[in-house]
């Protein structure tokens, strides 16, 4: 069996480019806080939907860790209302620095 090193990114070593795996990553991280919040603080799917003004089929989605669904801005709202600070932090990423100019900069 051949191993090969993790970049840190599961999303980038499954072939996501760079910027497309760092959000996967985040919205992941975000969506596992949020789903173990309500499994934590005993929360009925309905309950939950309510608390963060959405539907409960979105709940399901959460528990079932659907990234796809949520953007980071809407997982970052859900966290606020579940009464979390959130908090971002950066660092250097391994293996360099990438320079980009405003023409390759894209808005979701």
């Amino acid at each position: 069996m051949k191993m090969t090193e993790s970049s840190g990114n599961v999303f980038e070593d499954l072939g996501f480019n760079k910027e497309e795996a760092a959000n996967l990553l985040i919205r992941s991280e975000l969506i596992i806080q949020i789903s173990d919040l309500i499994k934590k603080r005993g929360l009925k799917q309905a309950d939950a939907a309510k608390l963060l003004g959405v539907k409960q089929p979105d709940i399901s989605a959460i528990m079932n860790r659907k990234i796809e669904k949520f953007t980071i801005d809407r997982l970052v709202i859900f966290l606020t209302c579940l009464n979390q600070q959130v908090e971002v932090r950066t660092r250097p990423r391994r293996g360099g620095v990438k320079i980009i100019n405003n023409d390759q900069l894209t808005h979701a």
